[in-house]
């Protein structure tokens, strides 16, 4: 295996891999030749069609899956023994569960890097308003017993996904003739779709560069602003969409009166898209994927809207 990941020497286990993120993932991994293995819920009478499908199709990939509950030791313990690496993209309100993986990894000690559920903004360096940061301090809570157990990590910021929020902001889904802009619509947003995202963490996890360093996902061509956003779908659609501005103000009242998880999706809402919160100038010792793999080439926000053209991905679930 080379410096940057590719090649299929490690084994890696892929927690919370028949969820949204989790799936491009263990796709990922097996494009990039490793020995892929999923540990999920058990598949019951009440398990989704979805569910069971993605089960059948992973082991017809070959994936080996594993059904347990985290909370089964015993049996975490003898799946990790196998592997080399361990990615985690459980949902949030599995973070905190996460201490049953580090637990379990802690009993091998064979695993070489453990990623855990983050893929979103870099919570040791920022800060945001109360709903979204008392979410932030959960995957704190795990950097940090991940840390005191010594276990070797890489803990990766991806910003935001690009599908995800192509089908929030632009509803390409629906019939409308109006579409939402949060603030003024000029703060620069990163975006990054989801099969990079994918490919990008088994490069890091597999790079022994990224070996304890925390990785931003930086993609300069897929840095552009809501209004920016808005008129490549129009070009592209042909049409000519209202826009309605919801202003900052309101998203903060919003954030501080609204129930959970509403009052989350509107502190992220204003942090990403009215003040900008993650289009930030990197530090010195920030490792990047544009430094990282230069060669590698990403699908660019003006091609992912293609993709909606032609064969649009479906909205995901949302995260809260």
């Amino acid at each position: 295996m080379d410096k940057q990941g590719n090649g299929g020497d490690s084994k890696i286990l892929i927690f919370g891999g028949t969820g949204y993120l989790g799936t491009y993932m263990v796709k990922a991994s097996i494009k990039l030749g490793h020995e892929t293995f999923v540990y999920g819920r058990p598949i019951t009478p009440h398990s989704s069609p979805h569910k069971i499908n993605l089960h059948n199709q992973f082991r017809s990939l070959g994936v080996t899956v594993v059904e347990g509950e985290l909370d089964e030791h015993d049996k975490m313990v003898a799946i990790l023994r196998r592997v080399d690496i361990v990615i985690s993209t459980l949902p949030f309100p599995q973070i905190p569960d996460q201490i049953h993986i580090i637990e379990a990894i802690k009993v091998t000690g064979n695993i070489k890097r453990f990623l855990p559920s983050e893929f979103g903004v870099e919570e040791d360096r920022m800060s945001f308003l109360p709903p979204f940061e008392a979410c932030l301090d959960r995957k704190r809570k795990i950097r940090r017993a991940v840390e005191a157990c010594g276990i070797p990590y890489t803990y990766v910021s991806a910003n935001c996904f690009g599908a995800y929020f192509i089908n929030y902001l632009l509803r390409p889904h629906e019939e409308h003739e109006d579409i939402t802009v949060y603030g003024s619509g000029e703060a620069k947003v990163l975006f990054n779709y989801e099969e990079d995202i994918a490919e990008y963490t088994i490069k890091v996890a597999n790079d022994p560069r990224t070996r304890n360093r925390i990785v931003l996902y930086r993609t300069a061509k897929n840095v552009l602003s809501q209004n920016e956003l808005i008129s490549l779908w129009e070009k592209k659609t042909g049409r000519s969409f209202k826009r309605t501005h919801v202003p900052g103000e309101q998203l903060v009242k919003l954030a501080e009166s609204l129930p959970f998880p509403d009052n989350v999706r509107a502190s992220l809402i204003h942090s990403i898209f009215v003040k900008g919160d993650l289009n930030y100038d990197p530090g010195e010792s920030d490792l990047e994927t544009s430094a990282l793999y230069p060669d590698y080439e990403y699908t660019t926000i003006d091609q992912l809207l293609d993709i909606f053209l032609v064969d649009p991905p479906k909205p995901a679930v949302a995260a809260f």
